[in-house]
């Protein structure tokens, strides 16, 4: 199947499965009807003197009364699947006077492939592209120009159509780490779906199922009066029923219209497209390094990269170093990147930098004195270093909160600061002393009495403290500490294709038509309550008892740091207007932010880890003369005359686990490291 016969077998079964969901919407609509009928049948009767008689007098009026509530109840969903907002994707509009060239390039690929050119030109924080449909009123009123073509269904006689292009929404990493010829070579197929994507049963099979969509999600919002409650759950079992009878055809209407437009793609530039999606692959790894390892300190912090897509090329750059798989890629960065054909590159890579902010950590709508932009030469020192002193004064008030002693007995004078002595003291396990794992009734307080003596009251973890708090309190106590999530990210898939219904009927997901939901999510975003309790128990079997009453002592402050940063996080969306380029705000609902969640649920031993590590890389600095710095791959860094130290995990591992600060005190002391002296916190 090659040429215009693959183009039209595509087509032909696009058409055929769209055919299929109006079939689908027919019948509801003839069973609706099927009581007025009925009614229409037994009124008639009656008023010609054929259905006499008491019987048929109470039938007709069952009959018509149930008809008339019938007909009531299918014009309300009627009006609902009609009305509905259907969900769009949050994206920055690229206009056509800052991207000429751009439009340029676009609109000759439409040429190319005898398509009509796409309406408009997105972009979005997402290693993908796809056609998006924002002809709903919802969206606003559309665009005055209109496309008119001929379009010969298989089978059929051509049709004449006067409907508005859909959206090309491109994903931004793409334009600034690609070249101009990979990225046109890349967007073939996703231009050549507005083909196939505009014939009227198509078009109509999908507004049909993205109605559906909207209706589930009005019909899923919280209502609190009980007749609220009762129409939206028969709206919602209305809605669902029709999406499961729609899912298997609409799941192949999409199927045949990706087909249609890679067969019509393969005309233009198929050999490099071939090339460019090695560079496909290549650019989500690195975003997706980026964001989990890189932004999401930054964003804990208060701070947003301003330069994202910038910061993913030079990651890429790095894994090209790295990587002798990746040498030849390097090597393209001497041909003209497609970010050139912005006209202000800078201010739409700030737009989605942000954008990217408010979809993966739910950031406010605009700048602020806790929420303001950070580039990457003030990284090091605005995110690296903050981020490690706030982790370690945390590491100390837990350690207040424990009892433990600010210095030995017998210390010399002015060592009763914040130390990493201190901290190894504490964790280090005596010689009498063995490993208790953790059961379900373990008590914090055990660990205590063991540090502090039996006679010495043990701390409650979660009451309030009358006790003065030391003077390096932590004046960003709503922030989360510096994490990474390697959690999986949504494949490149084919653009030219909308994605199928899904049948909750089994589990709740995310509906069919949202073009955000039918991603997987970057990382578990389960809250700590909802995190199985036996999960973080088996985390600190391992550990000691000193170690996981610190664990959970640091588990336990992170909790509540993050309920009192909630609701403080969760602001209204502004109604003022935006900079030229920024997120089309007034599209999506942004109430719901975070969409895409980067905070994957930490283990207790991994954030033991990661407040030992920050401790650790605290007395370097103040006492080593270390200096903080940015990795593109792996995020903050500890850099010892100018080389970064990459052995630091397994002594910090060592002494979390077993104990034992043997291994990180030989590392110290081959640094000049110096334990027993204050360190600097926040």
């Amino acid at each position: 199947m090659t040429g215009i016969g693959g183009v039209e077998m595509g087509a032909q079964a696009a058409r055929s499965r769209a055919l299929a969901v109006l079939r689908v919407r027919s019948r509801a609509l003839a069973v609706a009807l099927l009581p007025a009928a009925a009614a229409v049948i037994l009124l008639v009767g009656g008023s010609t003197g054929h259905l006499a008689g008491a019987g048929w007098d109470v039938l007709r009026w069952v009959v018509s009364v149930l008809a008339l509530c019938v007909l009531l109840a299918a014009a309300g969903v009627a009006l609902v699947v009609a009305r509905s907002r259907p969900a769009v994707t949050p994206t920055v509009t690229v206009a056509e006077e800052s991207a000429p060239d751009l439009y340029r390039m676009v609109r000759d690929l439409a040429d190319r492939l005898d398509v009509p050119a796409p309406s408009a030109i997105a972009l979005t924080p997402d290693c993908d592209s796809w056609l998006e449909d924002r002809t709903h009123p919802a969206h606003g009123p559309p665009p005055a120009e209109k496309h008119h073509d001929d379009l010969a269904g298989p089978g059929g006689p051509a049709h004449r159509r006067s409907a508005t292009a859909p959206v090309l929404v491109i994903g931004s990493p793409f334009l600034w780490w690609m070249r101009v010829g990979e990225l046109r070579a890349v967007l073939a197929p996703v231009v050549a779906g507005t083909g196939p994507s505009a014939h009227p049963d198509i078009a109509a099979a999908r507004r049909f199922i993205r109605g559906l969509d909207a209706a589930v999600a009005v019909a899923s919002a919280g209502r609190r009066d009980p007749l609220s409650r009762v129409a939206c759950a028969g709206l919602g079992w209305a809605s669902r029923f029709l999406l499961r009878s729609c899912r298997g055809h609409a799941a192949e209407m999409e199927r045949g219209v990706a087909a249609a437009a890679a067969e019509r793609a393969q005309a233009v530039d198929y050999g490099l497209r071939i090339v460019a999606q090695e560079q496909v692959g290549l650019a989500y790894a690195g975003w997706d390094r980026l964001l989990t390892r890189v932004a999401l300190p930054a964003w804990r912090m208060g701070r947003w990269p301003s330069r994202l897509d910038v910061g993913v090329v030079a990651a890429l750059t790095e894994l090209s170093r790295r990587d002798r798989l990746a040498e030849g890629f390097a090597s393209r960065l001497g041909e003209r990147p497609a970010c050139d054909l912005l006209e202000e590159p800078g201010v739409m890579d700030e737009a989605v930098s942000l954008l990217a902010a408010r979809l993966f950590h739910g950031g406010p709508a605009e700048t602020g004195a806790d929420w303001s932009p950070v580039g990457w030469e003030e990284y090091p020192e605005e995110v690296v270093d903050r981020t490690w002193r706030t982790d370690a004064a945390r590491l100390h008030r837990v350690l207040d909160t424990l009892g433990v002693r600010r210095a030995a007995e017998g210390a010399a004078p002015g060592t009763d600061g914040p130390t990493l002595a201190r901290v190894l003291d504490h964790l280090a396990t005596p010689d009498a002393a063995s490993t208790a794992p953790l059961t379900g009734g373990t008590d914090v307080r055990a660990a205590t009495e063991t540090e502090n003596g039996p006679d010495t009251p043990p701390a409650d973890l979660d009451a309030p403290t009358d006790a003065p708090q030391p003077a390096y309190e932590d004046p960003d106590a709503s922030r989360l500490p510096f994490g990474d999530s390697d959690a999986p990210r949504p494949s490149f898939g084919d653009p030219g294709a909308s994605r199928p219904p899904v049948d909750d009927s089994d589990a709740p997901q995310p509906p069919y038509g949202d073009p955000v939901a039918p991603h997987p999510p970057y990382g578990d975003h389960a809250t700590p309550a909802t995190i199985p309790a036996e999960d973080d128990e088996d985390d600190l079997a391992d550990t000691t008892a000193r170690g996981a009453a610190l664990a959970a002592g640091l588990t336990a402050q992170l909790a509540r740091e993050e309920a009192e940063a909630r609701p403080a996080g969760a602001r209204a969306p502004s109604s003022a207007p935006g900079p030229a380029a920024g997120p089309d705000a007034a599209l999506w609902d942004d109430r719901a932010l975070p969409l895409l969640p980067l905070q994957p649920p930490r283990t207790g031993r991994e954030v033991l880890t990661a407040h030992i590590t920050a401790m650790v890389c605290c007395a370097a600095m103040d006492t080593a003369g270390a200096a903080p710095a940015l990795d593109w791959l792996d995020g903050p860094s500890l850099l010892f005359d100018g080389a970064r130290t990459a052995d630091l995990a397994p002594s910090v591992l060592s002494l979390v686990e077993t104990g034992d600060p043997g291994p990180l005190r030989a590392w110290m002391t081959e640094l000049g490291i110096r334990p027993e002296k204050p360190v600097r916190l926040v």
